[in-house]
């Protein structure tokens, strides 16, 4: 008998400053809503609300991952599903890791959870290859996870879920405009400086700190990206309009989200966080850009089942 399951995973927000490839954080009511059924075909089906993106499982993030987790299982199952896109592709808020990290949740619920959500991550990190063409699990693992996560290592795998003061919101403004992870990583530069490595490593220890002890004054001083935003930022219009707003309506620090071309700022509360949100419209409705603006408290969950009435496409 075929078994079906609705998921929600999260959209996510990656680098997060000065963690390029290593910090994320997931958000809250942002992501792609799934449905999973599980058959006995043996075959990858899926069904998207997006018509731009590719629906064969050989390519598709969720098909991906799916396949990856299903054959390290050793299960002769097959699962159809349906995903509905509230992230757009390209946005840099984790966009494809949302499918590929609800696609391994789901199949591991369906299967009766034979593997824990960390363990579920190297399969998710299947899924971003084929978007990315390299396995990273910056966004993967908070979506999986919930909250803030560090991947301390790649080689050996190791993830680990960070403490952060539950007050934070984010605000993330996406611009309509495309800037695919692929081709900002060949911007980037193959060496620094030693001194610019000790100081962006100084953020990045200065940062997990200031959230692990709720020292908000420390946060902001270590939610500086020395080596990637520099480089990045000129894709994103009105940058320096949005950090410099954010900075003067009371956030914590604001930096490139992902890949971008989102923009984000972390925020001690709800309410500075609704004032930027305000000021990041102003500027993109100046520049006569399209554009959303996200309003988010850090999810804590990651990954959740949905009641089985709610409507997927």
């Amino acid at each position: 008998m075929d078994k079906s399951i609705k998921v929600f995973a999260p959209a996510t927000v990656a680098n997060v400053g000065p963690g390029y490839d290593v910090l994320g954080l997931a958000l809250n009511n942002i992501g792609d809503y799934m449905q999973l059924t599980l058959n006995e075909s043996g075959i990858i089906k899926i069904s998207m609300s997006d018509p731009d993106l590719p629906t064969d499982p050989e390519v598709n993030v969720a098909g991906v991952a799916a396949r990856a987790l299903l054959d390290h299982l050793k299960s002769k199952n097959g699962v159809s599903i349906k995903i509905h896109k509230n992230v757009k592709a390209g946005s840099g808020l984790g966009s494809s890791a949302s499918s590929a990290a609800g696609a391994v949740f789901g199949v591991n619920e369906l299967l009766s959870q034979p593997l824990t959500r960390l363990e579920l991550v190297p399969f998710a990190m299947a899924g971003e290859t084929a978007s990315s063409g390299k396995a990273h699990a910056d966004n993967v693992a908070p979506s999986l996870l919930g909250g803030f996560t560090l991947v301390r290592s790649y080689n050996p795998l190791d993830v680990i879920k960070l403490s952060y003061p539950t007050s934070l919101y984010v605000t993330a403004v996406h611009p309509h405009i495309e800037v695919k992870t692929s081709d900002s990583k060949k911007m980037l530069k193959k060496e620094i400086s030693l001194e610019l490595a000790v100081a962006q490593w100084g953020n990045l220890a200065g940062f997990v700190s200031g959230l692990a002890s709720s020292d908000f004054d420390l946060i902001s001083r270590s939610l500086e990206d020395l080596v990637v935003e520099p480089i990045r930022s000129m894709l994103i219009p009105g940058f320096e309009s949005l950090k410099e707003a954010a900075k003067h309506n009371g956030a914590l620090g604001c930096s490139i989200s992902g890949s971008g071309p989102s923009v984000f700022a972390l925020c001690e509360n709800k309410s500075i966080a609704e004032k930027i949100g305000l000021e990041f419209r102003k500027i993109y409705n100046q520049l006569d850009m399209s554009h959303d603006v996200h309003i988010s408290q850090i999810n804590p969950i990651g990954c959740k089942t949905l009641d089985p009435s709610y409507e997927i496409l």
